[in-house]
């Protein structure tokens, strides 16, 4: 098969997917050895930027999407009429963070942490389709456990979870009996 059939290949299986594609699927469909697929995939994402297309192809951890540039999402929005984004809440964000960090947990986890029922708030991230459930544990009550999705990677911007920021350390924190000396130091 020629690069250009490979590319027309590709494209034509990434549109008709919509959501996104393992690439060991994408590799199985087309019948194109692995490097290819991901050499085809970057000149497809070179081509878009020489036409100032409105398409570009993302990668989300192992997978692969056919996605429009963000600066169209707009038009797009009010074409498909769609009920404008709800910004996610403090608590969301709290959950979502737990979650990312500390994959996979169960909702008894996040609540442990966070020290308030946290389970509407998971219910709605899963409606959301920022977070799933990623099975039971083998625990009482097998529980379910919850990771986060590729729609999470998409909305933060990022390919995989790797791309999250660590976790601050304590070093440069102060603990409460320095404050209380600091505070009534300052009283004096």
């Amino acid at each position: 098969m020629k690069f250009s059939d490979g590319m027309a290949v590709i494209e034509a299986i990434l549109f008709a997917c919509g959501d996104p594609i393992e690439l060991d699927k994408l590799v199985s469909a087309s019948e194109i050895e692995k490097e290819t697929v991901v050499k085809i995939i970057d000149r497809l994402n070179d081509r878009y930027t020489e036409l100032e297309s409105a398409f570009h192809i993302t990668r989300l951890g192992s997978s692969y999407q056919m996605t429009s540039k963000p600066e169209f999402a707009p038009y797009i929005k009010s074409a498909m009429e769609t009920r404008r984004q709800v910004p996610l809440s403090q608590a969301a964000l709290e959950v979502l963070a737990i979650v990312a960090y500390n994959q996979p947990v169960t909702k008894s986890f996040v609540e442990q942490v966070r020290g308030v029922d946290s389970s509407g708030v998971v219910n709605s991230l899963v409606e959301r389709d920022l977070l799933e459930e990623y099975g039971r544990l083998d625990l009482p009550g097998r529980p379910i456990a919850y990771k986060t999705t590729e729609n999470f990677l998409r909305c933060f911007g990022m390919n995989d979870i790797s791309g999250l920021p660590p976790i601050p350390d304590s070093s440069g924190q102060i603990d409460f009996d320095e404050y209380e000396e600091m505070t009534f130091s300052a009283e004096d």
